[in-house]
């Protein structure tokens, strides 16, 4: 029997938690919050309290919600309210969102909260934060946010487990709430005046989202720089491309730093030694030659995504904020909970995420081309008995174009709801959803122009790449041989996917340093 390796625990300074902390979240670290925080949860809570004793109306401490508004709620039913728009909102519907995307979203709802800025009572704060340390994972349907008035279903769904409603998923199986509760001996809480408003009314769901999208096109682009390598060298591409005085002339940051990792990935390289002198090609077609360009916009344009979002994570965007002060303190509405900051920086990632993986079919097609690689038709050695990665790459244009339907830009998209209270609103939810299966699409991509550069490569034996691309090719060659006569193929593309998802693909390559988000 194996044991699993005791989860890293990382403490959270509220509102100053860098990307890398949630990267590390995303993979299973679990997060604990800085016990400095706790005096200014409590005057918030104490805010909210005073508020109530004076009896003005305030919203979403003792009136309706939304469109509701300006109905009043009395005193004795504040606990009811807050219990009521927590099930009426829990009204997600579609798959379940996957468990390390509800953890990150509870641990950016931890530290949202934890600003003192929400008017939550410390005894509930900590219930979200024992949920996350002993595995109770509520089950969030990932269907039914817009971005605006915070992600109200999904965030709703994560409440209810809190009240002992709903299912969660914890160390002894998916349980009903209150029981998964009971598993880990805690109890479900009763919600105190704005605590369950201040729970559902955010945009957690919709930047956790949108950060597993950011995370994973990191470990996508990585990849796509050592496919893209090795093809390189596969069709005899040439490396003065990537000298660094082209980029230095046009000084974008992203663009010099893939040059540099492309520069350093065929330092070596006895193939691109063999043709240095009298190559009749003047200039490679451009998936090879405008690499830096390509990727280094999607790297830029990863970075900018990164940046928003680390901001957005680091922010308080329920509503309505309190702030404490020596006059009893004050609520203030405001509109912190539209998500369209992370519905832009969600179209950003779509974007880099197509291209990547279109620069990579480009390439895949070059190198089944024997008028454009120099290499055998299809990467067989015996073309028409044998089809070799004619139909891969018919399989990677399928995935591009996939991708490409799947890249229009959420953002310009909206749709009135509530009774037009809330007519504009982001739709980050979904345009951060498609992310992850997105990146699936193009690393698939990614795989198989990874299994045609290795087969390229072979036939320039005894001729080898550099040394970081042999180690690539050696990775490969443990679970996938040389194609010589045609065989089932999928088994060949499933390795390869799984090794490039696994992150097996950019493990394999300790130097040089590749280019990264945070």
């Amino acid at each position: 029997m194996t044991t699993q390796p005791t989860p890293s625990i990382l403490t959270l300074t509220p509102g100053d938690v860098p990307l890398a902390h949630w990267r590390a979240i995303y993979r299973g670290a679990v997060p604990r919050l800085d016990a400095a925080c706790a005096a200014a949860v409590a005057a918030s809570a104490d805010t909210v309290a005073r508020i109530v004793a004076r009896g003005e109306p305030v919203y979403g401490i003792n009136t309706g919600f939304g469109k509701l508004a300006s109905v009043r709620i009395p005193a004795e039913d504040l606990e009811t309210l807050q219990r009521n728009i927590v099930l009426s909102h829990a009204a997600g519907v579609g798959e379940a969102t996957p468990l390390p995307i509800t953890r990150l979203m509870m641990a950016l709802k931890l530290v949202s909260l934890a600003q003192g800025a929400s008017g939550i009572r410390p005894a509930t704060l900590a219930l979200l934060e024992a949920m996350l340390a002993r595995g109770v994972i509520p089950v969030v349907p990932a269907q039914g946010s817009v971005g605006a008035s915070g992600d109200l279903a999904p965030l709703s769904h994560m409440t209810a487990v809190m009240i002992g409603v709903g299912e969660a998923d914890t160390p002894s199986g998916r349980l009903p709430a209150a029981q998964a509760l009971a598993s880990v001996e805690l109890a479900p809480v009763t919600l105190g005046p704005k605590e369950g408003l201040a729970l559902l009314n955010g945009t957690q769901f919709s930047t956790a989202n949108a950060l597993a999208g950011l995370f994973e096109a990191e470990r996508l682009f990585q990849s796509a720089l050592l496919t893209g390598a090795l093809a390189t060298d596969a069709a005899k591409g040439s490396d003065a491309p990537f000298d660094p005085r082209i980029h230095a002339l046009r000084k974008h940051r992203g663009q010099i730093a893939t040059a540099e990792a492309l520069r350093q990935l065929l330092a070596g390289s006895a193939i691109r030694a063999s043709h240095l002198q009298g190559d009749e090609r003047v200039q490679d077609p451009y998936c090879l030659r405008c690499q830096p360009q390509v990727m280094g916009a999607c790297l830029d344009l990863l970075h900018h995504a990164a940046s928003l979002l680390e901001t957005e994570a680091n922010g308080v965007s329920d509503n309505p904020l309190i702030f404490s002060n020596d006059q009893g303190g004050e609520a203030l509405s405001g509109g912190n909970f539209h998500a369209e900051p992370v519905a832009f920086a969600a179209d950003m990632i779509a974007m880099a995420i197509c291209e990547i993986g279109s620069l990579a079919e480009r390439r895949i097609a070059m190198l089944v081309d024997p008028a454009l690689s120099g290499l055998p038709a299809f990467l067989t050695p015996k073309p028409g008995l044998n089809s070799g990665f004619m139909i891969p790459q018919v399989t990677a244009a399928a995935l591009v174009s996939e991708n490409k339907q799947r890249a229009y830009p959420a953002s310009v998209d909206s749709i009135p709801t509530s009774a037009n209270q809330e007519d504009h609103v982001s739709m980050a939810a979904h345009g951060a959803r498609r992310l992850l299966p997105m990146v699936e699409n193009a690393m698939a991509v990614i795989a198989i122009e990874w299994l045609c550069a290795a087969q390229g490569c072979d036939f320039h034996a005894p001729l080898q790449t550099s040394a970081p691309l042999t180690a690539v090719r050696q990775l490969l060659r443990q679970q996938v041989p040389h194609l010589d006569d045609d065989r089932h193929i999928t088994p060949d593309l499933q390795a390869a996917i799984a090794l490039v998802r696994s992150g097996s693909l950019v493990q394999a390559v300790a130097v040089p340093v590749l280019p990264s988000v945070a």
